[in-house]
């Protein structure tokens, strides 16, 4: 099967051809996809037509309740979300309006000062505690909607980066006592939320607030954060379903409950999801822009993930879609194994950040260095009214024309683009954008034979930081004799296998006067010198 098609070799007229029949346009949502520059056409399109019809059958399974992720034996539901009508039992789809309900009545009732801080003032700020997409869900959410002096001030603990927990609750200090709480974790169990729960409840009950009157658990119903938020009497909980995984929980109370407390349109992001939905269910490959979508990837990779994608968003308020992107495309798609049990080592890499800023920081690469990418230029076409021309000139243009010049660049350096455009920019919008990338991903995934709805990866990680955390405890006891010690006397005595991580422990340890033993002393293992500053 040949796997692309040269979109250059053809003259302005061919070009445009190209381009009217590669580009793709809902009026309704007045949204664009142009993949005419991407390594697609017919011929492609003819060649992949069997390959789709499997992958549109799949999406209907999955829509319909199949198991997607077989290794938790999960549905995967977040269509459901925005269109519950879909949902396989009556009973989901009802939880889910109950649910947008909830969270609009919570939000509106925080923001007018009904429900309150434990001093009976309102509540002044948000402390937001999720890793991952229950990070980046509400970053995104808060960045491209929140205005100043509309809704709560949002503030993240989505690391467990010491340092940055500091900065937070310095930040906010005596406010902590007027700060809402959000925590949020699927199972309960996820070190990262837990730790910064337990770093947030401290510093807040030392300030003088009152932890259940101030938290919001966001959890599956019955995990061990819910029964924790309710045995002690949190102020609210939400529900995380069993059935929707974090890079796709932005629908629900993950995107949803910081969108209340800012004051955005929950229901035309909703909607504007579900209309996008839509029209990635037309089984007409032209017709389905998710579809186009998946088709450039593939081709732009050979079907092998072999070019990276560049996200270039050019409006602030999508700064953070790159990063959103970078979770749901990479750990959707970065699999080592097919569903066939085969060693395949599939994936598309993602990174970008804004235009015109990135222009400068990397654009000369791109259209003269190694060519192992394709750009993604997301625009909005509507300007602010309080934005005016200056010396007869307006900034929209300028940023109109710097994306224009740099699509320009790299077609004409032989460099493979594509572009979304949006006619304005607001929650229906970037709902239908959101929604038209996580279909792209589901369709992708089907034609490189990859389930795109598990994560072994990352949960090797977690196992393998386990083992690591184990083993400090374990050094740390070791140490707390006294005696002096090589580094190969503790692999010995630890009965690890290689010295290595001993080291990179014992460096962390001593970095923060923790590696001294129970006479004082510094731990120095043979041949490294672990000294106090």
């Amino acid at each position: 099967m040949a796997l692309a098609e040269d979109p250059f070799a053809s003259t302005p007229t061919q070009q445009w051809q190209r381009f009217c029949e590669l580009l793709w346009h809902h009026d309704d949502l007045g949204f664009w996809l142009d993949v005419s520059r991407m390594a697609v056409g017919p011929d492609l399109l003819e060649q992949l037509r069997p390959r789709f019809a499997a992958a549109f059958g799949a999406m209907a399974a999955l829509e319909g309740g199949a198991i997607a992720n077989g290794d938790e034996q999960r549905m995967v539901g977040h269509y459901w979300l925005r269109s519950p009508d879909l949902a396989p039992d009556p009973g989901i789809a009802a939880h889910i309006r109950s649910e947008v309900d909830r969270i609009e009545a919570f939000g509106r009732q925080v923001l007018a000062g009904s429900i309150t801080a434990p001093t009976g003032q309102p509540f002044t700020d948000v402390l937001w505690v999720g890793i991952g997409g229950s990070g980046l869900g509400p970053l995104l959410m808060t960045r491209a909607f929140q205005s100043e002096g509309v809704g709560l001030p949002f503030h993240f603990f989505d690391n467990v980066d010491p340092q940055g927990m500091s900065r937070t609750l310095a930040a906010l200090d005596s406010r902590l006592k007027t700060t809402l709480v959000i925590v949020v974790s699927k199972s309960g169990g996820t070190p990262e939320p837990r730790i910064g729960m337990e770093q947030a409840r401290t510093r807040l009950e030392a300030r003088g607030g009152q932890w259940g009157s101030q938290a919001v658990a966001v959890t599956m119903q019955g995990s061990h954060l819910d029964q924790l938020a309710t045995d002690q009497g949190w102020l609210e909980r939400f529900d995380l379903p069993d059935w929707v995984g974090g890079r796709t929980s932005i629908m629900g109370a993950v995107g949803l409950l910081p969108g209340a407390l800012i004051g955005a349109d929950l229901r035309a992001f909703l909607e504007g999801a579900a209309v996008m939905d839509q029209a990635t269910r037309a089984t007409r490959i032209e017709e389905n822009p998710a579809a186009l979508l998946a088709a450039s990837w593939y081709a732009a990779g050979e079907g092998q993930g072999r070019r990276d994608m560049v996200v270039l968003p050019y409006r602030d308020r999508l700064e953070v879609f790159s990063r959103y992107l970078q979770q749901l495309v990479m750990e959707s798609l970065g699999k080592r194994l097919d569903r066939d049990g085969q060693v395949v080592h599939q994936g598309i890499a993602v990174y970008g950040n804004k235009g015109s800023t990135d222009q400068h920081a990397y654009v000369q690469q791109l259209r003269d260095g190694v060519d192992n990418f394709f750009v993604t230029f997301v625009e909005a076409l509507d300007d602010p009214a309080d934005i005016s021309a200056v010396d007869g000139e307006m900034p929209g243009d300028f940023l109109d024309g710097f994306l224009q010049g740099t699509r320009t660049a790299l077609l004409e350096g032989g460099r493979q683009s594509l572009s979304i455009s949006m006619e304005r920019f607001n929650e229906r919008s970037l709902g239908a954008l959101i929604a038209l990338f996580e279909r792209a991903v589901g369709l992708y995934g089907e034609l490189v034979n990859v389930n795109a709805y598990h994560q072994p990866g990352v949960e090797a990680g977690k196992k393998a930081a386990a083992v690591i955390l184990d083993l400090q405890t374990r050094l740390e006891e070791a140490l707390a004799g006294g005696e002096s010690q090589s580094l190969e006397q503790l692999q010995l005595r630890l009965g690890v296998e290689s010295p290595e991580p001993l080291f990179w422990i014992l460096r962390h340890l001593c970095g923060n006067d923790r590696g001294y033993n129970a006479s004082g002393s510094w731990a120095q293992p043979q041949g490294l010198r672990f000294s106090r500053p």
